[in-house]
């Protein structure tokens, strides 16, 4: 959580560059724009918009994808108890899938709109609770599922190249000996990459779920429709927006995450084994 807090505004910079529309016109010339505008309007604090959204979501998030991808793994391991990268990226994509239905998709859309909405004349949500309230009083539980059918694309692609990513450099470091110890800076290092793969691979369908949660989604019928409207009035590079600032948050929260799953998976092989 500490982690979260530390770079969160690299989140918040991200969110804000990918909702601001070409069309409109753009609101921030980039990333220390941004930042500047920020902070001159709402103070440093302005930078943790929505956070505790993230906060609240973490652990969950974190439980039903490393839960689901040890058992869906478990059951996809060869007799040696070796998990090619194919299969790999397949546990991943089934556990992204999970993820996104039961925590990341509420847990996101309430960030989207927390933080879209600071850039309103008016505010409107004083709080996490207050936020949740309206949103639900205001559209129903459905509003909290905003983007449900782009977030499942985001996440399930997501956990499908990270995963594959890790299990093929895994797969490479251990050679012919699945059980060959990983030293957590070796972990950190491979999560890193994944991490990087997974930015550039979807940074795409991480624009489009960011623009069909925001408070303008009513403008889109559907995430094609999303996407079709995108390329046609603000053009490719636009499929990009928040890169950079996301590139350096998800490296660190992806190696950091990994070292921790390796080391309490092994922590439980220990505790747990029974021979």
């Amino acid at each position: 959580m500490p982690f979260i807090c530390i770079t969160f505004p690299t989140e918040y910079v991200k969110t804000q560059l990918q909702l601001d529309e070409k069309a409109n016109p753009p609101k921030y010339r980039g990333i220390n724009d941004c930042v500047k505008q920020t902070v001159q309007g709402h103070g440093v604090r302005g930078l943790y918009r929505g956070l505790s959204s993230l906060l609240y979501g973490s652990i969950p998030k974190s439980a039903v994808r490393f839960g689901i991808f040890e058992f869906l793994s478990n059951h996809a391991k060869d007799e040696s108890g070796r998990l090619d990268s194919t299969r790999g990226m397949l546990c991943g994509l089934g556990a992204g899938v999970m993820e996104a239905v039961l925590v990341v998709c509420p847990m996101e859309t309430v960030k989207v709109k927390f933080i879209h909405d600071q850039t309103s004349a008016k505010p409107k949500y004083r709080g996490f609770y207050h936020g949740v309230r309206e949103i639900v009083r205001e559209q129903g539980i459905r509003g909290t599922y905003q983007g449900l059918t782009a977030t499942v694309l985001k996440q399930g692609s997501n956990q499908a190249i990270r995963f594959f990513v890790m299990t093929s450099l895994k797969n490479w470091y251990k050679g012919d000996d699945p059980t060959k110890a990983m030293n957590p800076l070796v972990t950190g290092m491979f999560g890193a990459i994944a991490g990087a793969a997974s930015v550039f691979g979807n940074t795409p369908l991480d624009v489009i779920k960011t623009r069909m949660q925001g408070l303008e989604a009513h403008k889109y019928k559907s995430t094609l429709d999303c996407a079709v409207k995108i390329m046609r009035y603000e053009g490719l590079a636009a499929f990009y927006k928040g890169t950079v600032p996301r590139l350096g948050r998800v490296c660190l929260d992806v190696a950091l995450v990994f070292i921790i799953y390796e080391e309490v998976v092994k922590f439980l092989n220990v505790v747990w084994k029974t021979d």
